[in-house]
């Protein structure tokens, strides 16, 4: 199934603020959040739906990436949707929106949350030449990163030998009561015994010395849209480093560089060609191959043809990143003027200097100084 608009899941504006975002978020949470819905298959999905919008459109990056190239900049495959997350993730990573220690404040029995781990971001530059941005393509590369550890299956603990931490019981933080002038105040913080896991390692994974990592690589197979440009990222989720001991991993930040065309110049979504005419074919006219993304096309050369005029070939540039349309080739022309002529040549040029029309005429000369001044403001 298609993703919707990450703006229109959570009912706001594509200029809205920060604050109007997480005031959207948490009203589509409490309005679909589980404990208020139970068994309600369809209110979970919008509940996971609202995390994932709010996931994107909360981070600055994110944001920008989505509002680039929409749901492919951002990894669209993935999210908490896709089934990159779980409920519990969801809640792990965005309690403090409630108001809560990793809760929802108002609804139980989501307060005692363990702490799950996250994975550090990877980046990587992958360089495109002109034909694969214009398409689009899809690139598969080598990552070396750290990978779940095989032998534990990334839990850091020698056949599964773990036990429920005792001094916060498994939830992985610890409350604190103190006695103040308003009454009792309490406080939440991570577990210092078990460094909120919940649990112990009584014998650690002699393979990964109860990291739950290792040193690895794996090969990323990245889709990348069409129309995307120099500096911009792409998001793949959860192929990043993975986290210690189990939980979530990192994202793979995919940066763009374009390699330089031998004949073509980039300008946003346009392509530039300078075009050098000889003499000849500017005064009587003719047909030239100019070169696209495609291969060669012939285009018609008017006579008389001025030095700086300009042809645009419609629809023969790049896409859009964002699908708004397609740039054009503009054919930006420049005239050959010979420097070494025979004397039988020369004598052609000296015998056409008579003639009034090589001279140039009063229109031709505001054309030229109307260009020249275009060119300064």
């Amino acid at each position: 199934m298609e993703k919707r608009d990450y703006y229109e899941v959570l009912g706001v504006a594509k200029n809205a603020t920060a604050e109007e975002i997480k005031k959207a978020y948490r009203k589509k949470a409490i309005e679909f959040h589980p404990d208020k819905n139970p068994g309600d298959k369809v209110a979970e999905e919008k509940f996971k739906e609202a995390a994932e919008a709010y996931d994107v459109l909360s981070d600055q990056q994110k944001r920008q990436r989505y509002d680039q190239f929409g749901h492919a900049g951002v990894g669209g495959n993935g999210g908490f949707g896709g089934g990159g997350m779980n409920m519990e993730d969801i809640f792990s990573h965005f309690g403090d929106i409630f108001g809560g220690f990793g809760g929802f404040g108002g609804f139980g029995g989501r307060q005692q949350q363990q702490r799950v781990r996250r994975g550090s971001d990877l980046r990587v530059k992958v360089r495109l030449n002109l034909k694969e941005i214009a398409t689009g393509v899809e690139k598969k590369i080598k990552v070396k990163k750290y990978v779940a550890c095989s032998h534990c299956g990334g839990t850091g603990a020698k056949d599964s030998s773990t036990e429920t931490c005792s001094t916060c019981h498994g939830t992985g933080r610890v409350t604190r009561v103190q006695q103040t002038i308003l009454g009792q105040m309490q406080t939440q913080s991570t577990c210092p015994t078990c460094g909120g896991d919940g649990k112990i390692i009584k014998n650690k994974c002699p393979h990964c010395s109860g990291e739950g990592i290792v040193s690895g690589e794996e090969v990323v197979s990245i889709k990348i849209p069409a129309g995307v440009a120099e500096g911009m990222q792409l998001s793949v989720q959860g192929k990043g480093n993975a986290a210690r001991r189990g939980g979530v991993n990192g994202d793979l930040l995919v940066v763009f560089e374009e390699e330089p065309h031998n004949e073509l110049i980039r300008d946003e979504n346009d392509l530039i060609y300078n075009l050098l005419l000889d003499l000849p074919t500017a005064v009587l006219g003719g047909t030239i191959e100019v070169p696209t993304i495609d291969g060669k096309v012939k285009v018609k050369v008017e006579k008389g043809t001025q030095p700086g005029k300009v042809l645009r070939l419609r629809g023969k540039g790049l896409p859009d990143a964002n699908r708004y349309g397609v740039g054009d080739l503009l054919i930006n022309i420049g005239i050959y003027i010979p420097e070494n002529l025979s004397a039988e040549e020369k004598k052609l040029f000296e015998k056409l200097a008579e003639s009034p029309n090589v001279k140039p005429n009063a229109n031709a000369s505001r054309s030229f100084f109307s260009r020249f001044r275009n060119m300064f403001e």
